[in-house]
């Protein structure tokens, strides 16, 4: 049996998961019940595409950009690096990041929160700005990832920091619970689902500790 540690960073998705405003609720519906004549539960499952911890598509910021049963999965598997930047204002900035941490990375995640906010939606989540987005482009980063509920302010109407992500064709993770983990090195899975025309999908992320 494998003694690699394993960290689960997803959000539960349930009747108390913090959703976009305006956003429908989750909610799982039991369309058939264990009993003498059924030998099985059957439930069906109703949420929004960026409820939880999800994998936004290019498709939720361009109209020509793949959905998420088109994406490539090689972004969202392999060596990442945690960064974190809970010390930032509103906003990450350049200033805010360990570069040195950074470079050489493919995949970053940031950590924003003390503690993620579980059971009720945090209007003022730290963004990321635009320009940190560029530095990780040029950087070769290839997937970003976030505790906080968006790249961008939830009340952006230009999604900045997403059309940084598009000009280098990168890949986002957002709602992540990076609650207890260390700044550093580690190995992401994080897999969306293969939904058609889908401009979002849940995932179930997890890291892996790296064995040197």
């Amino acid at each position: 049996m494998s003694n690699v540690r394993i960290w689960d960073i997803s959000q539960r998705l349930g009747g108390q998961t913090p959703l976009w405003p305006g956003e429908p609720d989750v909610v799982l519906t039991r369309n058939v019940t264990i009993s003498d004549d059924c030998p099985v539960n059957v439930g069906a499952l109703s949420f929004p595409l960026h409820a939880g911890t999800h994998a936004d598509a290019p498709f939720h910021y361009s109209m020509g950009g793949s959905t998420s049963d088109q994406v490539e999965l090689v972004p969202y598997i392999g060596p990442c690096v945690v960064v974190d930047v809970r010390h930032a204002g509103d906003q990450i900035e350049l200033e805010d990041c360990d570069w040195s941490c950074v470079n050489g990375n493919t995949r970053v995640l940031f950590r924003t929160y003390d503690i993620f906010p579980k059971l009720q939606w945090d209007a003022n989540f730290k963004s990321i700005s635009p320009e940190v987005i560029k530095r990780l482009r040029e950087l070769g980063v290839k997937l970003v990832g976030t505790d906080a509920a968006s790249l961008d302010p939830q009340d952006s109407k230009t999604m900045d920091a997403h059309r940084e992500i598009l000009r280098g064709d990168m890949r986002i993770l957002e709602g992540l619970v990076l609650d207890n983990i260390a700044a550093g090195q580690y190995e992401l899975i994080a897999l969306p689902i293969a939904i058609e025309g889908a401009d979002a999908s849940p995932v179930r992320a997890i890291l892996r500790e790296l064995k040197s």
